[in-house]
């Protein structure tokens, strides 16, 4: 009797030896040009990305910004020019041929496309079971059964024999969804996924993501809907071609896509240790100051010396704004909490500029500035 144990295919990807065990995505320095008859264009430039095991991240950037180029480089669908890209621990192209790629893609990535892309001729479970034959994953004799306990958990069970064209675009989407699933991959990637549903579909679909999520799946959607970003863990916004801090889009919602990436190039990285005073109270404040990682904490001190912890501010808030559209000196002591804290430092200059030229963010801080005033001179009075 023959095995049918089947040899090792020649296909596998090798691992990068490099890679951080939490890190799902790692792109390094990657640089993407196309050439045609005008020239050499640069659409992704330089970018460095870290998204890591179970994260649901969405990505967002105007038309053009490079968001679709840089998910192709996730996908493997498009090579980098230069630079790096890491994919659960594997480096998908360095060395790796198309074929290699493909099979590496199949077993690793489900992908999910704003318009379906589902076969015509195949029905709803034929679809599902479609990556499963392609990669030769599970028993033939499983493949069915185990997509229709897909389609189930997207609540399509009873369109299975249906063909696409019988069902409404929402439940189209959802197939899809239940065919990236197919080969239960740790990453899925989504783009626009919810572009052509109503409102109450895409919940559906935001909810099944959330769920995968919750199982310990990788998420990466890219998306113009606001009401989307704020479900995910991040919101990764890319412009011309580079990222922009996440300190920066967190603290300053509001600010055009092109201020961003101006206040990204510019701001000063400052790291501070445990207990280290930032700003002293009644000292000039000549930077806005941005919270990249850890906590800071704003104190109060009265007349006899005793201290009081005002506030506590972590990561994508702020400080020093209140000082900057005032005017005068600090009116408290800041500080880094019990871990190191990291922020980036934006000069007075740059921030007044930027505050002229952007009213809504202007008018969302002066808020902000008045009610943090307030509970500083109900503190004030308290000590």
């Amino acid at each position: 009797m023959k095995s049918t144990l089947r040899t090792p295919r020649k296909a596998d990807l090798v691992r990068d030896s490099e890679s951080h065990p939490d890190a799902m995505i790692e792109l390094r320095g990657v640089i993407k040009q196309f050439s045609n008859a005008a020239g050499v264009f640069t659409v992704l430039k330089g970018v460095d990305l870290t998204i890591n095991r179970g994260e649901f991240v969405s990505i967002v950037g105007k038309s053009g910004s490079g968001k679709s180029t840089l998910l192709n480089m996730v996908t493997g669908i498009d090579h980098p020019t230069y630079g790096q890209v890491v994919v659960n621990a594997t480096d998908i192209y360095t060395g790796v041929t198309e074929s290699q790629r493909s099979n590496w893609r199949g077993k690793n990535l489900g992908i999910v496309f704003q318009f379906f892309q589902l076969l015509p001729m195949l029905t709803l479970l034929e679809n599902v079971m479609l990556p499963m034959d392609y990669v030769d994953m599970y028993d033939f004799d499983e493949r069915p059964q185990r997509a229709m306990d897909l389609l189930k958990l997207v609540g399509l069970e009873k369109f299975a024999n249906k063909l696409p064209v019988l069902v409404s675009t929402g439940q189209q989407q959802l197939a899809a969804i239940a065919r990236a699933m197919a080969c239960d991959p740790p990453l899925l990637v989504a783009d626009e996924p919810t572009g052509n549903l109503d409102t109450r579909s895409a919940d559906t679909i935001i909810q099944l993501f959330e769920q995968f999520v919750s199982q310990g799946k990788t998420i990466v959607m890219v998306t113009h809907d606001p009401s989307l970003t704020s479900r995910t863990h991040r919101n990764i916004i890319i412009s011309d071609g580079e990222l922009i801090d996440e300190a920066i889009s967190r603290s300053l919602p509001q600010l055009r896509h092109r201020h961003m990436l101006e206040f990204t190039k510019i701001a000063e990285r400052r790291t501070y240790q445990p207990g280290e005073t930032i700003l002293s109270r009644d000292e000039i404040v000549n930077h806005f100051f941005m919270i990249k990682q850890g906590q800071v904490d704003i104190v109060l001190q009265n007349n006899h010396s005793k201290e009081a912890v005002l506030s506590n501010l972590g990561a994508g808030e702020f400080f020093g704004e209140i000082e900057l559209m005032r005017g005068g000196k600090s009116i408290a002591n800041v500080r880094a909490g019990n871990k190191p804290v990291e922020v980036l430092a934006l000069p007075r200059a740059d921030f007044t500029r930027v505050m002229e030229e952007s009213p809504i963010t202007a008018e969302a801080l002066a808020k902000i500035v008045q009610k943090r005033l307030d509970a500083h001179q109900i503190a004030d009075r308290r000590s």
